[in-house]
């Protein structure tokens, strides 16, 4: 059984996480909402961030993520972006961090229904020690030198972790 998952997470850990509903696919009206979400969890998590609007958001370039609403939303809400590369999954920390993680730690097991999926993820999820957030967001550090170094060339290779 799969289900699918959207997490934003900092250098503290998961800052707000939820399941995509059965049958429901990640458009924009949905990822707008989820965005609202997000704003309130970082203005309760991370008050002293969202005072100073010191947090910024980090997501790929799914077309959910790129379209106008989504553009107009962030923007009227003043949010900062750190812009992703085309076609650059080595430098997104959920694809080489989050994923790989809760993937291995859940890798053979079965679950009989949808909620014990979620509540087996979810545990699995929040087992993740801080110091492995900090340690992605270095080597999301290193990913994005690489990257420059490179003058946004493609590159394979050289583990960075």
């Amino acid at each position: 059984m799969k289900v699918m998952l959207v997490v934003f997470f900092d250098w503290h850990g998961v800052m707000h996480y939820e399941f995509i509903p059965r049958g429901r696919t990640v458009n924009k009206e949905f990822y707008v909402a989820v965005l609202k979400c997000l704003r309130g969890a970082v203005c309760r998590k991370r008050p002293q961030l969202w005072m100073n609007q010191g947090w910024v958001l980090h997501h790929d370039n799914a077309p959910a993520h790129s379209s106008f609403l989504v553009h107009n939303f962030l923007a009227k809400n003043e949010a900062t972006i750190v812009p992703q590369p085309p076609y650059s999954p080595d430098l997104a920390p959920v694809d080489f961090f989050l994923f790989p993680k809760l993937k291995s730690t859940l890798k053979g097991r079965r679950f009989d229904t949808f909620d014990e999926t979620q509540k087996n993820s979810t545990k699995e999820l929040f087992a993740i020690p801080k110091e492995a957030f900090q340690k992605a967001f270095q080597s999301w550090q290193k990913r994005w030198e690489r990257c420059v170094a490179s003058k946004g060339n493609y590159f394979e290779g050289d583990k960075l972790e």
